[in-house]
Parts: structure tokens; C-alpha cells; sequence
């Protein structure tokens, strides 16, 4: 253990160097978490001193270390700690990153906050109530393993990848339950990444079976501009918009070939409608180039089909035959090679680093609320990540793990910086101020250090399903069966759909804009109203129990948490205030719903 004494700044990786032939020293900055760091034994020696020390080296500065031999790492070491501690490593070594972080999540805390994020709901009060009395030291682990298995993880996944792949668009040539049933299988399945995208980008939409993973393209109507945006934002990280007509004027990295590379891949695939049965698929042509001038420079080039700064794809020498199925008027064309199917493969490849750097990037976001890259459409060397080596090591362990979605939120989940309080301790800037006081504008850099846990927007589907949950309108467990992919209840999916018109933004997204309409409907709207008159719901059950009891209840419910004194009191004072007892109830459980601290995830 490094002496109590010994301080430094982590502005800069220290290093040690051994005395003597017995310690070869393998620790650097990343290394010293707590105060310990570890070295490694050139030999260990029979008689081994219990102590010796090294000399730590930082900047100009060295000073002599007492250091003692621990039994337990006479035996090797495991070369490759966990992902989560590898992450937490490096976040904590930051700069930025000091004494005054933010301790644990409490139980309910992360309770409340795990469910949300991989289960798309807060947990009713039976849950809550199971885990707080749970003594057992692993019972976060399991809490977070049993949400990854549930039917309620698919479902909320279903969601954020609709979100991520359509942003909220609707679609005239594949259905939305169908769509949502793709998703939700793809998700139960623990379908990889890669693999996913592969049938998006592929798929022609002529077959039944398949048909429903075409609807990135065909509901994008195969707009050649449109599409070409796209796969750079939301398979690259990269919003290529700008460098259309000309290399970007102030990102470097974002060239005009960069874009044309993308659209070389689909500038033969056209949208076709049989005219038997009236259905769009997706035909192409066998031949066709893209070319493209500056407006800058006015000077004309032309691109083969290419991944960013990779290598072009050049065409494979024509063969004899250039269709599999011969492009006629009322005929689809199929070409024996297709552009379009090398998209799917090139996008994938094990080369293209953007690939998996930019979904590593959203994962984090959707788990901590904010990207290693923000925004997260934006990644070029002039926006660098705020934890580089972290986003890397994501990256790599999304390709070493074939792509698992699943494995990489357990992870992150399992991080000591995902389960960090949202509650700072004083003297700290914004983060130190009230939960009210911080959702002003929760997009604030307050934190990117990950030193304290920062607030989430619900998504309107988060929002929908905890408020029906809180007020009894369904029991989320109940509602999901354990039918591989079944459609959600109409009228629940109409209810969600409602929350997606009023709450819904555009794409994944970490921003927080509170609107009128949203007030409005929270405040006025009939909905939700309705959830609170609900045979055998919240504010039924409320009615029959007395005031410490109901206030117990209703935080439960609604904010997965025991109420302190001060608010079991206020909670008290309310009801005798009021000659109308079940209305003063109603008028309660109400607020509670709308409140700052049941809107954000913390």
C-alpha cells in the first residue's frame, strides 16, 4: 500500500522503478485506485523480505515508497480484470476525478435507476420492498442479471432501437407491429450487433420472412440523399450532411468522398412496385457510378463505394451474366453482384473501427446519460472523445464479444461509475444543488467526469410504462408474457404511442426540452386523469389505509423509495387539510406523478 503520506496530482501518469533485482514494477497512473497499486516479481525468492520499497516518479519529482508482499498476489494474477473494472480504472484516474465524488447509489437509488434503464420501467412496490430487506452482497449483480433475461428487457430494447434505427418516423410499406415483433425477437434472441445491421442493410423486403428488417431502407423510401445521412449518423457516429456539396468547411475529417462512398454503395438500388400484388420491395441495377463536384472548387471526382478513410471497393470483373433476375419494366432486378448486400458487409467489417465505436458510444449514453462523444452523431478528431481509452475499450470489447448488446449493458451496469449517487457531496458546483434546482438543464457540463451520477429525461416509453405501472393501470410483469414476441396489448401500445407524440424528439438523443404541450397534457390531459379513478388502482388502494401507511404506499409506488420523516409529515398535514379526503388523495398521488423526481431517472 502506498504510503499515507504520499500525494500527488493525477494530472499525469506516475511510474515506479524497483530497488534491487527483486521488483519489476508494472504499475502506472491507471493503476492506483484506492491508494494500492501492484507489481510484478521478476522472481520471489525463498526467503522473501516482508518489505522493500520503490522509488515513484512523477513529473521531476521521486520520492522513496514503502511497499509490503501480500500473500494473495503470490499467486499469478489474472492478466484481464472484468470490463466494469477496467472502465471504473479509467475513470477514476482522470484528472478530474478526486475525493469528492459522489458515494454509491443507495439501494433504492440504484434500484429505481437499473430498472429504468434495462427494464423500461420502475419496479412496483413488492420489488422494492423485496430488495431493500435483501441482505445478500450479490443482490445487485442478480438484479441486474434477472432484467437482462426478462421478457421486459426485450421490450424496453424494442424501443430504444426504434428509436436509434427510425427515430420516431412512420412508414407506409412495413407495418409498426411488424417492425416492433422484428426488434423485440432480435433482442430476445441476444441477436449480435453486427448481425442486425447486416439484415437491415441487406434486406430486400421481397420476402415475407424478412421483409420486416427492410424498413430502414423502404421507409426511408430509398432517398438516396436521406439514406446516405443516415448510415453515417446512425451507423457511424458521423453526420456527413454538410460534406454533400463540398469537404466540410470546419470538420476536418468529414470529406465530400467520405459521403459519396456511402451513397456509391445504394445509388443502384431503386424502390419497386409489383404490379400483381401492389407490394414495394427493394430492386437493383447492375451497374452505375456516382460522381460529384465541389461547389468550392468546382472540381469533378468520382468514388467507388468506401467505408470513410478505408480502402474503396472496387467491382469484381463483370461476369458473362450481370443478373440473376434481368431488370425489365414489371421485373425486379436482382444482379449477381449487389452493392447494396457489400453495404451490409462493409459496414460490419472488423476494419471499420467507427462501426463499433459509434454504437459503444450510444450504449454508454443510454446507461450514464450523456456520450464519451457528444453529441453522438459528432464524432470526428476535433470533437474527441472525454475518455478516449474508455471508448476504445468498449470498442474492443464489443468486437472480442462478438457484438453482445446484452453483455456490454451488464458491464456498464456493474460499473461503480454507472451505480454512483446522484447526490454529490457539498461544495460541488451544479451537481451539489437540488434535484428541482438541477433539471433546468440536466445537458448542462456538469460532469464529465463521471465523478456523480447524472440525471435522465424518461423517454416517453420510460414515462408511459412507470406511470401505468405506479397507478395500477397494468402490472408491467403481467403484461409481458413469456411468449418469445408478442405484440403488446393494443390499447397499452396506444397509450405509449400517445407519450411518443407529446414527449418524443427525433432520434437518441440525451437533450432535455421541455415544452408547453407537455405541461399541458401532464397537467390537464384526460389520460392521465383517468389512471387516477382506476378500479383497483394507486389511489383506490390509498383510500384504505391510514397516513403513515398511504404516505409509505404512495412513495413506493411511485418513487420506489421509503419516504423520510419530513415527507411522511407533509404527506400527514396534506390529508387533514383537507375536508375531502379521497380527492386530497387523488389531487396527491397526482403531483407525485408529474414531479421532477418521477420524470427524471437519478
Amino acid at each position: 500500500m502506498l504510503d499515507p503520506g504520499a500525494s500527488f496530482e493525477r494530472r499525469n501518469r506516475p511510474y515506479f522503478t524497483g530497488l534491487g533485482d527483486c521488483v519489476t514494477t508494472t504499475a502506472t497512473g491507471s493503476a492506483i485506485v484506492g491508494g494500492y497499486a501492484t507489481f510484478m516479481l521478476r522472481s520471489f525468492p525463498k526467503f522473501h523480505p516482508p518489505e522493500t520499497v520503490v522509488m515513484f516518479h512523477y513529473h521531476t519529482l521521486w520520492t522513496l515508497i514503502a511497499v509490503s508482499f501480500s500473500a494473495v498476489l503470490s499467486a499469478p494474477l489474472n492478466a484481464t480484470p472484468p470490463l466494469h473494472e477496467q472502465i471504473d480504472a479509467l475513470i477514476e484516474v482522470q484528472p478530474g476525478f478526486d475525493a469528492s465524488a459522489a458515494d454509491p447509489a443507495d439501494d433504492a437509488m440504484f434500484l429505481r435507476r437499473v430498472y429504468l434503464d434495462l427494464g423500461g420501467c420502475i419496479p412496483n412496490a413488492t420489488e422494492v420492498r423485496a430488495f431493500l430487506s435483501d441482505p445478500s452482497p450479490e443482490k445487485r449483480t442478480q438484479t441486474i442479471d434477472a432484467l437482462l433475461a426478462s421478457p421486459q428487457h426485450a421490450t424496453r430494447m424494442q424501443y430504444v432501437l426504434d428509436e436509434l434505427l427510425m427515430e420516431r418516423r412512420s412508414g407506409k410499406h412495413v407495418a409498426a407491429d411488424e417492425w416492433r415483433t422484428f426488434l423485440r425477437q432480435s433482442v430476445l434472441e441476444n441477436k449480435p450487433w453486427d448481425a442486425l445491421v447486416r439484415e437491415l442493410l441487406s434486406a430486400d423486403g421481397s420476402q415475407p420472412e424478412t421483409r420486416p428488417a427492410a424498413k430502414f431502407l423502404l421507409d426511408r423510401e430509398l432517398q438516396r440523399d436521406e439514406v446516405t445521412r443516415d448510415l453515417g449518423r446512425i451507423f457511424l457516429g458521423r453526420d456527413l450532411q454538410c460534406a454533400q456539396c463540398h469537404d466540410h468547411p470546419t470538420v476536418d475529417d468529414y470529406l465530400q468522398r467520405h459521403y459519396f462512398g456511402l451513397t456509391a454503395f445504394i445509388t443502384r438500388s431503386y424502390l419497386f412496385k409489383d404490379p400483381k400484388t401492389g407490394v414495394t420491395s427493394i430492386g437493383e441495377k447492375a451497374k452505375g457510378d456516382v460522381k460529384f463536384t465541389s461547389v468550392f472548387t468546382s472540381e469533378t471526382a468520382g468514388t467507388a463505394p468506401r467505408m470513410l478513410n478505408l480502402p474503396p471497393l472496387a467491382d469484381p470483373p463483370a461476369e458473362k451474366e450481370l443478373y440473376k433476375v434481368k431488370l425489365e419494366k414489371n421485373v425486379r432486378g436482382v444482379p449477381v453482384y449487389s452493392r447494396r448486400e457489400q453495404l451490409a458487409i462493409a459496414m460490419t467489417d472488423d476494419a471499420n473501427q467507427a462501426f463499433r465505436e459509434n454504437i459503444a458510444n450510444r450504449m454508454w449514453a443510454l446507461m450514464m446519460g450523456r456520450g464519451l462523444v457528444e453529441p453522438l452523431d459528432m464524432m470526428h478528431a476535433q470533437n474527441p472523445a472525454t475518455h478516449p481509452q474508455v471508448l476504445e475499450l468498449l470498442a474492443d470489447s464489443l468486437l472480442q464479444h462478438d457484438y453482445d448488446l446484452r453483455d456490454l449493458l451488464r458491464e456498464l451496469a456493474l460499473t461503480r461509475t454507472y451505480q454512483r449517487s446522484s447526490q454529490a457531496v457539498e461544495n460541488r458546483t451544479i451537481e451539489s444543488q437540488s434535484l428541482e434546482d438541477r433539471t433546468g438543464d440536466v445537458t448542462a457540463e456538469d460532469d464529465h467526469h463521471y465523478s456523480v451520477g447524472r440525471l435522465k429525461p424518461l423517454s416517453p416509453e420510460q414515462l408511459a410504462w412507470s406511470m401505468m405501472q405506479a397507478t395500477g393501470v397494468i402490472d408491467v410483469e403481467l403484461a409481458e408474457t413469456d411468449s418469445d414476441a408478442t405484440p403488446i396489448d393494443d390499447a397499452v401500445q396506444k397509450h405509449i404511442e400517445t407519450f411518443a407524440k407529446v414527449f418524443g424528439a427525433a432520434g437518441q438523443s440525451t437533450q432535455f426540452d421541455a415544452a408547453a404541450d407537455q405541461a399541458l397534457f401532464l397537467r390537464n390531459g384526460n389520460l392521465i386523469h383517468s389512471w387516477l379513478t382506476v378500479k383497483n388502482g394507486l389511489v383506490a388502494s390509498l383510500q384504505k389505509l391510514d397516513d403513515p401507511q398511504l404516505a409509505e404506499e404512495l412513495y413506493l409506488r411511485v418513487f420506489s423509495r421509503m419516504p423520510n420523516e419530513q415527507e411522511s409529515s407533509r404527506v400527514a398535514d396534506f390529508l387533514n387539510s383537507s375536508s375531502d379526503r379521497p380527492r386530497a388523495i387523488q389531487q396527491l398521488t397526482w403531483a407525485s406523478l408529474v414531479s421532477t423526481e418521477f420524470r427524471f431517472n437519478h
